[in-house]
Order: structure tokens, then C-alpha cells, then sequence
């Protein structure tokens, strides 16, 4: 699990709510890289999607860079991403951890009203209820990302991918220990 030093286009993936951003930020404080949240990039004002074009553009530009940690699993840039990231960090964590911080996550941002990105906030009916509930879509698509990711992960295309599967928190933690340990022992 460990990481070279020459690892510095990262790409964090797993479930809604997993806590990919969470990681991707301390991972980019601990090894001086950039952070892009994909997230910021995909959804404009008022919840709107960016046309798609546009979005792979924007993706397509960032990845052009030596140095960065995306996080997100937008399929729909999935190709651009996984072919220039030279590390992939998959948290495969158990269903009911990521449904868990989910819940914790999106409460806090209703109840502090915390603006996201291009000035939305989470809603109550949005998040909980109705068809494109974040709860619904984190049980949707869970299981899938589980199937996908060890299929794709085969694939020629991605076989110089160094990846890094965290199956739970304590593992993620014991790795984080680790790569501070490596730096210092390099320093």
C-alpha cells in the first residue's frame, strides 16, 4: 500500500459519502499537491450540471498537470482521469460506514446552512426524500462500484495505476501513518 515518492497525479474514488474529499484534502496537506474537488467543477448554480463538454474540457485541462489529487467518480471523465493519475485510492468502505457519514455529512451542511459549490446548499427534501435522494443514490450505487472498480482495474488502459484499497477507517488511518513515516524517513 505504500506510496513512491514520483506519485503525484492521485485520483480518490469510492461511494457517496465515503469521505473522498475529506482524504483528498489531507492527502494533498501531507504531500504539497493541489486538490480538485470534481464536484465543484460538475455542478454550477442553482444544482445545474455542467454541459458535458465543457466538464471533460475543464477535467481534461486539470489532468494535463503534473502535480494534483482529484476526487470523484464521474464516470463521464473516468478515461481522462485514470489515464494520466499515476495513483488511484479506492475507499471501499462497508456499506453501512459510508450511509453512516453520509447522513452525519449532509445533516450537518442542512442544519449550518453551508454553502457548496457556486453557492448551493443541501435541502432537507433533496437529500432524504424524492428520487435523487443522496441516500438513495449512495444504495444504488454502492454495490456497483464495488462490481466496476475490480473489472476496470484489470483493464489494460489502467495497468500502470498504482492503487491503494482502504477497506475501512482504521485502515485508511494505519496508511496515512505510514506515508508520514515514509516522508520522514526521506527527509
Amino acid at each position: 500500500m505504500p506510496m513512491s515518492d514520483g506519485h503525484r497525479r492521485i485520483a480518490v474514488v469510492g461511494s457517496t459519502g465515503a469521505g473522498k474529499t475529506a482524504l483528498a484534502r489531507r492527502l494533498a496537506a501531507r504531500l504539497g499537491l493541489p486538490h480538485i474537488e470534481l464536484d465543484a467543477i460538475h455542478w454550477g448554480p442553482g444544482w445545474s450540471e455542467r454541459p458535458l463538454e465543457e466538464f471533460r474540457a475543464q477535467v481534461a485541462e486539470i489532468v494535463r498537470g503534473e502535480r494534483w489529487i482529484l476526487d470523484g467518480n464521474y464516470r463521464k471523465a473516468r478515461d481522462l482521469i485514470w489515464s494520466r493519475a499515476d495513483t488511484l485510492v479506492w475507499l471501499d468502505y462497508p456499506l453501512w460506514l459510508v450511509l453512516w457519514r453520509l447522513v452525519r455529512r449532509t445533516l450537518r451542511r442542512i442544519i449550518t446552512r453551508e454553502k457548496l459549490w457556486h453557492g448551493n446548499r443541501e435541502h432537507w427534501n433533496d437529500a432524504f426524500l424524492g428520487r435523487d435522494s443522496l441516500i438513495l443514490w449512495a444504495l444504488r450505487s454502492h454495490g456497483r462500484l464495488r462490481q466496476q472498480y475490480p473489472a476496470l482495474l484489470q483493464q489494460p488502459e489502467f495497468a500502470h495505476l498504482h492503487v491503494v484499497q482502504l477497506r475501512s477507517s482504521r485502515e485508511t488511518e494505519r496508511w496515512l501513518a505510514q506515508l508520514d513515516q515514509e516522508a520522514t524517513s526521506r527527509g
